[in-house]
């Protein structure tokens, strides 16, 4: 059977599924997929070097909004 963003095992009723992967180096670009919705990804081109960050409201699942952090810049 498939489950939502293509994790191993299905989600317990009333929650989330998700999926973070860090990717590698600048070969496998970082990727977060929210409820089997890609929020960032190399595809979707919004990602960047440093922490890629994906805001969703907790309660209703809704994504409100994705941004990058280049830590190396300052």
């Amino acid at each position: 059977p498939r489950h939502k963003c293509r994790n191993q095992k299905s989600c317990p009723e009333n929650h989330f599924a998700f999926k973070i992967i860090s990717g590698a180096a600048n070969v496998v670009g970082p990727s977060i997929c929210f409820d089997d919705m890609v929020l960032m990804s190399s595809v979707k081109n919004n990602i960047g070097r440093g922490l890629n960050i994906a805001l969703v409201n907790g309660t209703s699942g809704q994504f409100l909004k994705a941004d990058t952090f280049d830590m190396y810049s300052g």
